[in-house]
């Protein structure tokens, strides 16, 4: 009978990690409690206990001379807060990767985002990481629970959310809960926080479970991780077995069996494998793999210190393992790569681009050669999961570490707004632009960045790669060139349609883009106005021309009336001498009557030729408002002046007469001298 053990059974590196520091404390000869069972493996706390290690269900059960180790599920935040605040001696073996989610559920919480936790809501590791949420968090055990909570929770569909899982979560409902999620909800960011070791360990016992006539689980019956991976062998092999020792194996396990397959959950100490292992080979007598599980046991359980265990975890995600990828295939799902390994390299859309709503089939084709990262290979199939996003990201990395210190201007695409801010991917790294740095004016509205491309500069990179930018900046250094270049250009003459900024008494401020120009209020309309609001009003759009310009003071003065509404221009377009207007008398004077031919233009009709008799005043014949026919006897285009006469309409018949005393009566020649400055001095203001 053949036995195989798969790679990645025993220890992972966080547990690994938890229980070296609690054995090198012991060594140190301290006092040692943990904060809950160090490990779920009943046989190695027994040991622990056996060496004075106590287990505590909370902070304040510490004594004085313990020290407190937190185990690698992690803790909610409250409870650190808490060890500092009793002054007890505190050790963090959280695992690293569990630490990863506290600090993306932290930031992200604090962003007003909403948190969902794929996992077990009872299970530590999430309580703890519910415990570093500020706001709003809900808990999903499985796909179908998540359906539940969006269906009793319509308004997730719309909010900012953030997902991660429980680093032992099952990874096939993890790839249904994201294909829920990204089809219900427009506005999440998906962290795909399972374990790698757990990813790994899952994959090889579905393989293992696949193959094999029998599978045995070696672990802890309250080890989530062992648990889950007897779930997951159960499911493709139905004689699978639960073992914590080896003194629960039996030989009736094995009856009409010729392989058997055996994996080991995170908690499993390594020793117990071993002992599984031998047993069944006693008990089983298999004629080959004997050598070669030892020899893989052996090296699964190699010594490391923290820093080369951390290290080798991360090198089991291969992010180091770049290579070139020729795309042999393309589905709107996944990019299919040939990488001259020997193996077949798959891109899903997810590794491909941060853009969740790329399209394959436009951004690829066969043929093309794409730079990708090993995330994971399957020898047994022949296969390798890669990841151009990721590949990107390390190499933008680089980008925006040297762009920080020499300055340089990055572009990007703003991906999200979210609380505080925007988020810009560039070069495949996500940057914040807090909301004071991302408009050139406070007032303006982040919402309208969403999906646009933008320029920025990295002001700060922070604790966990937190990269921090300004937009502002860079639109100020171009604000700046513009006004340049603008101030260096314009001419009187020129034209522009600008945006009505803000009123005074005087004028219209105007934006012409960056630049303010003022329209006084002569210039806003061809007749005499009080107030620029009875002409245009703010935010208005109207086309204006530079009549004047002081670069030295960066003062614009510019036109607004149009020639072609110029009064004068259509008085002469429509009168001329010898024509009869019907004109309404406006005012009066000593002298005579003015009279309004068209709006913008009054013409004089002296106090001679308002009647065929002497007339004592003006009042004695016309009043203010009267409609009359006049004639037009004179036009002055230089001065804009208009001589009327009523009596020319009076005595046509007498010709001559007419026309001489017209000649005598004009404005200017029959008033007396102090009546002709007081004509021309009315005349020039109603011109105004």
């Amino acid at each position: 009978m053949k036995i195989t053990l798969a790679k990645t059974a025993g220890f992972c590196f966080g547990v690994k990690r938890a229980v070296d520091t609690v054995y090198e404390l012991i060594e140190k000869g301290e006092k040692v409690c943990t904060l809950g069972p160090i490990i779920h493996n009943p046989q190695m706390v027994a040991d622990l206990e056996d060496r004075g290690v106590r287990v505590v269900n909370d902070v304040d059960e510490a004594k004085n001379d313990e020290t407190l180790v937190i185990r690698s599920h992690g803790v909610p935040e409250e409870v650190i807060l808490k060890a500092k605040r009793t002054g007890v001696k505190t050790v963090d073996a959280t695992c690293p990767f569990v630490s990863k989610i506290h600090g993306i559920v932290k930031e992200a919480s604090a962003e007003g985002k909403t948190i969902l936790v794929a996992g077990d809501p009872m299970h530590h590791e999430v309580i703890g990481i519910v415990g570093h949420c500020e706001g709003r968090v809900f808990v999903f055990e499985s796909d179908e629970a998540l359906e539940k909570l969006l269906e009793n929770h319509p308004e997730l569909a719309e909010e900012p959310l953030c997902v991660v899982s429980q680093t032992t979560f099952n990874e096939k409902i993890w790839k249904k809960s994201e294909k829920i999620l990204k089809k219900y909800c427009t506005n999440q960011s998906i962290f795909g926080t399972i374990c790698n070791a757990t990813s790994m360990r899952q994959s090889e016992a579905i393989d293992l479970a696949q193959k094999n006539d029998v599978m045995i689980v070696v672990g802890g019956r309250h080890s989530s991780n062992t648990v889950k991976l007897y779930d997951v062998c159960k499911l493709y092999c139905d004689k699978t077995y639960h073992i914590e020792t080896a003194d629960e194996l039996e030989s009736c396990f094995f009856e009409n069996a010729e392989t058997v397959g055996v994996v080991a959950g995170a908690s499993t100490p390594a020793a117990i494998i071993k002992e599984v292992i031998k047993t069944m080979t006693e008990i089983l007598n298999p004629v080959e793999e004997q050598a070669e599980v030892t020899e893989v046991v052996q090296k699964s359980f190699e010594e490391m210190t923290d820093e080369e265990a951390f290290e080798s975890s991360l090198d089991s995600l291969n992010y180091d393992k770049k290579v070139k990828g020729v795309v042999v295939k393309v589905t709107p799902s996944e990019i299919l790569v040939d990488y001259n390994r020997g193996l077949t390299g798959y891109v899903s859309a997810d590794e491909y681009s941060y853009d969740r709503n790329v399209d394959l089939t436009k951004e690829v084709k066969e043929g093309d050669v794409l730079d990708l990262i090993i995330m994971r290979t399957d020898d047994m199939e022949g296969t390798a999961m890669l990841s151009k996003r990721r590949y990107d990201a390390i190499a933008g990395w680089d980008t925006v570490v040297a762009a920080k210190e020499s300055g340089e201007i990055l572009t990007g695409t703003v991906s999200e707004v979210v609380k505080g801010g925007v988020v810009v991917t560039a070069a495949g790294v996500r940057v914040f632009i807090p909301a004071s740095q991302a408009t050139l004016s406070r007032n303006d509205s982040l919402d309208e960045l969403n999906g646009t491309e933008v320029s920025f500069r990295i002001i700060e990179i922070g604790r966990r790669r937190r990269v921090i930018g300004s937009i502002r900046s860079v639109l100020r250094e171009q604000r700046k060139e513009e006004m340049a270049k603008f101030w260096e250009e314009i001419n009187v003459g020129d034209r522009f349609t600008g945006t009505v900024k803000s009123l005074t008494s005087y004028g219209a401020f105007v934006d012409l883009g960056g630049v303010d120009g003022m329209v006084h209020v002569s210039e806003l309309s061809w007749q005499r106005i009080k107030n620029p609001s009875e002409v245009v009003l703010v935010g208005d759009s109207i086309d204006v021309y530079v009549k004047a310009i002081d670069k030295e003071k960066k003062k614009i003065s510019l036109g607004y009336k149009k020639e072609d509404e110029n009064p004068w221009t259509i008085f002469n377009n429509t009168y001329k001498v010898d024509d009869v207007a019907k004109v309404t008398i406006v005012s009066m004077t000593t002298y005579g009557a003015f009279a309004r031919i068209l709006p913008g233009v009054d013409g004089l009709i002296h106090i001679s030729q308002i009647a065929d008799k002497h007339v004592a005043k003006p009042q004695d014949e016309l009043t203010v408002g009267q409609e009359v026919d006049a004639k037009i006897t004179a036009i002055d285009d230089e001065k804009k002046r208009v001589s009327l006469s009523i009596r020319a309409l009076i005595e046509p018949e007498v010709k001559e007469e007419v026309a001489e005393e017209s000649a005598e009566n004009e404005v200017v020649d029959t008033a007396s001298e102090e009546e002709v400055v007081v004509s021309e001095a009315v005349l020039e203001e109603t011109a105004e």
